[in-house]
């Protein structure tokens, strides 16, 4: 599936460890493993600047050229709790900025931002990024060509990193998201 005019600058298969680079944000041990090529992580109750388990990296910079940041995330039990989610999230100057997320909505299924209905199980996530600029993409399972859910502006490139993440997990009931296939390429 790649083309010629995309670098992978970094991947992570997630096959029997995590790669270097990656730092945890209030990492719960107990609530993320690795399993069979991929990395799953329990959906803690939590919103985004209480986020447990965020996996981040430096992410590219940004004044270079424009990047794809993908994973295929696989919900392992269907979301119930409202704004339940999981994806990508830009750092910049250590605060979340922009999310590319699965989320659960007055009980449908959404990618967020855009709103694009996704009603199955595991879907392709991809962020574009530019010096000034984001479009999440993504496209459902068994389906190839990625779809545009919204497009929109990043602040200037400042220490910026990339996140896997989900929260708004129930507190009582144990879901586990997967995530797969991590990378970054540098499209030309």
């Amino acid at each position: 599936m790649n083309s010629s005019n995309e670098q992978i600058i970094f991947e992570d298969n997630f096959d029997g460890k995590l790669d270097e680079g990656w730092t945890w944000l209030r990492e719960n041990p107990d609530s993320w493993r690795i399993l069979n090529g991929g990395l799953e992580i329990r959906v803690e109750p939590g919103v985004a600047d209480t986020v447990r388990n965020a996996l981040l990296r430096p992410a590219p910079d940004r004044s270079e050229g424009t990047f794809a940041i993908e994973v295929t995330i696989t919900n392992h039990t269907l979301p119930t709790q409202q704004y339940e989610q999981a994806g990508i999230t830009w750092y910049n100057d250590g605060k979340p900025v922009f999310k590319e997320v699965k989320e659960l909505i007055d009980g449908d299924l959404y990618i967020i931002p855009g709103r694009q209905p996704m009603p199955t199980k595991s879907v392709r996530l991809r962020l574009l990024v530019t010096t000034d600029s984001w479009e999440a993409q993504y496209h459902p399972e068994n389906e190839t060509e990625f779809q545009t859910a919204a497009t929109g502006e990043l602040p200037p490139p400042g220490n910026d990193q990339v996140s896997i993440q989900c929260y708004n997990g129930p507190p009582d009931e144990a879901h586990w998201i997967r995530f797969e296939n991590f990378c970054i390429k540098r499209l030309s």
